[in-house]
């Protein structure tokens, strides 16, 4: 194969492609065309009712206007904040009680928790032969492939894959649920061995421990963690699990699943859009921002070196050239994303005991000076705040976590509001998404290929 050759072919069709692509974008407004589902105001666009998941961060006045307020994420109605503080009093995990209650719809008790764990335990094992067959075999560069391959190829092994009851459905849910952390522990293993040329060590899953647990288990040579280490990786699962039917992913999930396609598809098309850039992949970004900044900056602690450099950032002089300060702002919260604040809460905790309080104080500075730098630079008055991506990416290379599992932990937890969300497409959807696009392009008369 004439690889030159090929490359010069392609690119001449990728300047058609370009060429023939393009859309004025004064049409979207003369067409009142919603682009990326969102309204003029930058609400989205209501497409769909759940009672999953919700996402608070302003309230509407009575001209439509957003009124920021406190942000606020509730799952099944009740405050994850709650949530939290109760598994810490009690000194538990709840990881798995967020996904009892985000499928049910229901608070377990104590009972129902305990046999939903060992489930869960029972279910981390991965089928024989799965690990060398789908895992070891054809290795990815990038885990988030490797770990929608293992949700296709689940299928095979699956006994009834194509049964749509809700019964089934939640055997088949609860079982990627608990084999998410497994796929992507031993995907990369995988890419240790194969592209990095490092030692590869295979655990099996622990049944009787939690999620975070295991996790932590299966990636690191010697298996050990400290308390700490653990719960807060606990705290970050819970907090991504679930973010309302509007994100990309869950509105994967129900388009996908609103099909009436198969568990395993549905959920491999979730990962696909998880591993966007502007979606799951933002905390790995954030943390290359973050990295070039601890370069340029001579003194961590230096204000204004760090407030001159943001701007930099932010007028497309400095980083990815893009004018985005990763970390910063939401399409939903307002004056407050409640995610970030218990993982910066957590984050401090675990800086003191890896010795890394400097760099968490670099963190909390940049939350501090970047809303206002972008809003003199954007000419904007609209109110930001840190989001989780802020912090996530910190704590979990403080974990130890390498970059190529950062993404892969979004989606060990997001399984479960899309499990959550599937089911519920199921249970109350019925009709297939259909959204319309308008067609631009005018007619023309089709000319023989002899004439052309």
């Amino acid at each position: 194969m004439d690889t030159s050759a090929n490359n010069l072919f392609i690119g001449r069709l990728s300047v058609l492609a370009e060429r023939n692509d393009p859309i004025n974008p004064d049409l979207y407004q003369k067409f009142d065309v919603k682009r990326g589902l969102r309204n003029a105001n930058g609400t989205g666009v209501l497409v769909g009712l759940t009672r999953i998941g919700d996402v608070v961060g302003y309230d509407i006045g009575p001209n439509g206007e957003k009124i920021p307020i406190p942000g606020r994420l509730l799952y099944r109605g009740y405050d994850v904040v709650d949530l939290i503080r109760d598994a810490e009093a009690n000194s538990d995990y709840c990881f798995e009680q967020c996904a009892y209650l985000l499928l049910f719809g229901e608070l377990p008790t104590k009972r129902d928790l305990d046999e939903f764990r060992n489930f869960i335990g029972q279910c981390r094992v991965l089928p024989p032969n799965f690990t060398e067959d789908m895992i070891m075999k054809a290795p990815s560069q990038d885990i988030m492939n490797k770990l929608a391959r293992g949700v296709l190829a689940s299928y095979s092994y699956d006994p009834d894959p194509e049964d749509r009851s809700v019964a089934n459905v939640l055997r088949q849910c609860i079982e990627l649920i608990a084999r998410f952390s497994t796929l992507s522990a031993y995907g990369y293993q995988a890419l240790r061995r194969y592209f990095q040329n490092q030692s590869m060590y295979i655990h099996n899953p622990i049944p009787g421990i939690s999620t975070a647990e295991n996790f932590l288990y299966l990636i690191r040579s010697d298996g050990q963690y400290t308390l700490l280490e653990a719960q807060t990786l606990d705290l970050a699962l819970i907090l991504h699990a679930e973010h309302g039917g509007g994100n990309n992913s869950s509105l994967t999930v129900h388009v996908v699943s609103s099909a009436d396609t198969d568990t395993y598809s549905a959920i491999a098309a979730a990962v696909g859009s998880l591993k966007g850039r502007r979606h799951g992949g933002a905390n790995i970004r954030v943390v290359e921002m973050m990295d070039e900044i601890k370069a340029y900056l001579k003194d961590w602690t230096d204000e204004k070196a760090l407030k001159d450099y943001l701007y930099k950032i932010a007028r497309k002089e400095a980083f990815d050239h893009s004018g985005k300060i990763y970390g910063m702002g939401h399409a939903v919260y307002t004056i407050s994303d409640p995610r970030a604040l218990l993982l910066r809460e957590k984050a401090r905790a675990l800086a003191i005991e890896k010795g890394c309080l400097e760099e968490y104080n670099l963190y909390r500075m940049v939350e501090e000076l970047a809303p206002q730098i972008i809003m003199d630079v954007h000419h904007s008055d609209k109110q930001i705040c840190a989001n989780v991506d802020l912090y996530s990416g910190f704590v979990y290379t403080m974990l130890g976590i390498p970059r190529e599992l950062f993404t892969p932990i979004f989606a060990i937890s997001r399984i479960v509001g899309w499990s959550a969300h599937r089911i519920e497409e199921i249970v109350a959807g019925g009709r297939i998404f259909r959204p319309a696009y308008k067609n631009i392009c005018e007619p023309r008369e089709y000319i023989p290929i002899d004439k052309r």
